[in-house]
């Protein structure tokens, strides 16, 4: 009795941890500024101010940067997912020499911090003449190694005799791969489509970095066009424009919590 009570009590902590921060985001993108430096803490705004969303919508051009990042996220979680599909597939179902060492390069290179990267990848996208585009944003983000790792410990739970009652079938490996891996790794694919999504909406580092204009930012990076050049801060503008960036994942998560716990729950520990 104890125990369970225990439970409960660690679960309503972990709520309340997880919910107060979104509802103080929330309720400060309708409060005045005076409001939001109150203490003790004003949990409910005496008055809805909604200038503050007007205010924020017109401190940066945040039409064009749900466009960026809109198409920044679409493509290349669908590029992220295409490339784990086929290299997942390639180290559960085909054979080639050094599978495993390469596979643990791979497991390695998940080690290493992404900002140890940065440097090496602005100057091949820069080679190429990348930088301020579409292109240079969204490809270097094709690998990785995260989704090909779950997609493919999904994919070892399979049994491999499918593989081989395609190939008697006459299926090439490509047609295996639409008509029987991918509707038996259908949880998985969306898990990983769905982490995917959110990651590259969230991405701030490496857009900030491989843009120099308005018209190329995303709505993270737009966040910093709300502190002026003297260091004032609008906090409600700021509350509300972060609203702009966190809703649509918000709204994400909610329709698709069922499949992420389904398919990190499916394989995604057998080794």
């Amino acid at each position: 009795m104890i125990g369970r009570i225990l439970l409960y009590l660690g679960l309503i902590l972990v709520g309340l941890a997880s919910i107060i921060p979104v509802y103080w985001l929330l309720s400060s993108s309708v409060k005045p500024t005076a409001e939001i430096f109150v203490f003790p803490p004003k949990w409910i705004p005496s008055s809805l101010h909604w200038q503050n969303f007007v205010d924020a919508w017109n401190s940066a051009p945040f039409g064009r940067m749900y466009i960026n990042s809109l198409v920044v996220t679409i493509v290349g979680a669908v590029g992220e997912i295409c490339v784990a599909i086929l290299s997942s597939y390639a180290f559960v179902f085909l054979r080639f020499p050094k599978k495993n060492l390469i596979f643990g390069i791979f497991l390695a290179a998940m080690m290493v911090p992404g900002t140890v990267v940065l440097l090496p990848n602005y100057m091949t996208v820069a080679q190429l003449g990348w930088v301020n585009s579409y292109a240079g944003i969204i490809v270097p983000g094709f690998g990785s190694v995260f989704a090909m790792f779950l997609l493919r410990q999904h994919m070892m739970t399979l049994p491999k005799e499918i593989n081989e009652a395609a190939r008697v079938d006459g299926a090439g490996h490509l047609r295996t791969l639409w008509t029987i891996v991918l509707p038996l790794s259908k949880p998985m694919v969306v898990t990983v489509m769905i982490v995917a999504l959110v990651t590259k909406w969230n991405d701030f580092i490496w857009p900030l970095i491989v843009t120099n204009t308005d018209n190329m930012r995303v709505l993270p990076v737009g966040l910093l066009m709300l502190k002026s050049d003297e260091g004032y801060v609008n906090w409600g503008a700021v509350m509300a424009a972060t609203c702009f960036v966190v809703i649509p994942v918000l709204i994400v998560f909610f329709f698709a919590q069922r499949h992420i716990v389904a398919g990190l729950t499916q394989g995604a520990t057998k080794g």
